[in-house]
């Protein structure tokens, strides 16, 4: 049985909503976690040495990365750049092959 398209898009939507709404649990674990050992670090030695910020910086730059897959974003590769890149090797493909071609 052949999906149509409006049913593929929906299960296309589905499926983004379903990442937003992973990336949003774990922002709210990462929260109340990093809290927690904060308060842990505070009562064990008054921050003298704050080593729950170890804990902070390791999962806060995958949640940033996280967050970038989830909601498209990348500042160095962007919809733009891929279409002239896709254009640039397609263009270089068909010059290579009129090239080759004995005349």
């Amino acid at each position: 049985m052949e999906t149509t398209d409006k049913e593929k898009k929906y299960y296309e939507a589905k499926e983004r909503v379903e990442e937003i709404k992973k990336f949003y649990s774990n922002l709210t674990s990462y929260i109340v976690v990093i809290i927690f050992l904060a308060i842990i670090n505070y009562w064990t030695n008054r921050m003298t040495y704050p080593w729950f910020l170890w804990a902070a910086g390791g999962w806060g730059l995958g949640l940033i990365f996280h967050g970038a897959k989830v909601f498209g974003w990348n500042p160095f590769f962007s919809k733009d750049w891929e279409e002239r890149k896709i254009k640039e090797y397609m263009d270089k493909e068909k010059d290579d092959y009129s090239s080759s071609r004995w005349e």
